[in-house]
């Protein structure tokens, strides 16, 4: 099974090649300010680096300038090269980079094998079109398509930016919930505000669900736990569906009639950036579960753990309850899973998005 790390919503753009190719440049130059340290030492760039950015009209993007994936092989150069190819499963298209100069294309090639094979959107950019072109470099980009670029003299970025437009997917991820409503439908949205809630702001799949809302043409309204009932009194009809927070499920189901539909941001969540079904299976696992399995917590968001924090306390201490006790869970934080999921078949992942 491919895990693939769940994303943001915005399209990210990979930049990939060899190093000195002129990734960093061409991340420079598209976004039009000093994103990426540019140096003419190969190897400037040591870990990913994430740039969000506005590119219109496609709108909220992340661009990933990457080592390149010739780093010197030593210890830390494979764990560069390791990490760069690993960006492949959070990258919704990749932009190839290709040293017009260059005599050796075994990486370009392995790259390209690659990306095909995890079936990614990609463009070949064939950079410094200012310097002679190698023989193998023309041998390489027979029956291609690429686009020709030289950040050095600045020609090819605006026909580069068209070209992402028309090749980027339309839509990299699933609607958050506005197909599951109709046009002139409520929608509550209940809200409890507590520790875990941003000062001043709302979480993310509150915004998601507020602008799915919107997008389809339905009615939001929002409201803490306690406003409950009162607000499902004032309503001059019964929302379409209530959407609630996983920690004030059962209080909320107790209060909304059993004629609504009634889901929680998580599962919305899990649903949008995820199998849901294969999620489901994963619940049911839990039934199999006894004394000394092992179990993974992964939290693909990296707030500081709270007081009774869901993923660090109230799960495992469910599980530990659920089973009678003697599991071993290990929760790991961030973006990227052990590699321990890619060798073994785990009984079950959680995977917590806030």
């Amino acid at each position: 099974m491919v895990l693939k790390t769940i994303r943001g919503d915005r399209l990210h753009i990979a930049f990939l090649g060899k190093r000195n190719a002129g990734k960093s440049s061409l991340v420079n130059a598209l976004a039009n300010q000093q994103v990426a340290i540019v140096s003419k030492q190969a190897g400037t760039t040591t870990d990913p680096v994430y740039k969000s950015m506005e590119l219109q009209p496609l709108g909220p993007v992340v661009f990933i300038d990457t080592a390149g994936v010739d780093d010197v092989f030593d210890n830390l150069g494979i764990k560069r090269v390791e990490r760069t190819k690993q960006i492949l499963d959070k990258t919704d298209l990749v932009l190839l980079i290709i040293d017009n100069s260059s005599k050796n294309l075994d990486y370009e090639k392995d790259l390209l094998q690659i990306i095909e094979k995890k079936q990614i959107a990609k463009i070949v950019v064939l950079n410094k079109v200012d310097l002679q072109q190698s023989k193998e470099v023309a041998e390489f980009l027979k029956e291609k398509p690429f686009v020709r670029v030289s950040t050095k003299i600045k020609t090819g970025i605006n026909e580069l930016k068209n070209r992402i437009i028309e090749i980027a997917p339309k839509e990299w991820e699933p609607p958050f919930l506005k197909d599951l409503v109709h046009p002139g439908e409520v929608v509550l949205l209940v809200t409890p505000i507590d520790l875990g809630a941003p000062k001043g702001r709302l979480i993310m799949p509150q915004v998601k669900a507020l602008r799915d809302i919107l997008d389809a043409d339905a009615i939001p309204m929002m409201c803490k736990e306690r406003e409950l009932n009162t607000t499902l009194e004032k309503l001059k009809r019964p929302p379409a569906l209530v959407v609630t927070d996983s920690q004030v499920f059962p209080q909320v189901d107790a209060d909304v009639p059993k004629n609504i539909l009634l889901t929680s941001f998580s599962i919305l969540s899990i649903r949008q950036k995820g199998d849901l079904v294969d999620m489901v299976k994963g619940v049911q696992a839990v039934r199999n579960l006894k004394p000394k399995d092992r179990v993974l917590i992964a939290e693909s968001c990296s707030h500081h753990p709270l007081e009774d924090d869901i993923g660090r306390v109230k799960i495992p201490r469910w599980l530990q309850h659920y089973v009678g006790g003697g599991l071993d869970i290990e929760t790991v934080p961030g973006k990227d899973y052990p590699k321990i999921c890619q060798n073994i078949n785990l009984l079950s992942i959680v995977v917590l998005a806030h």
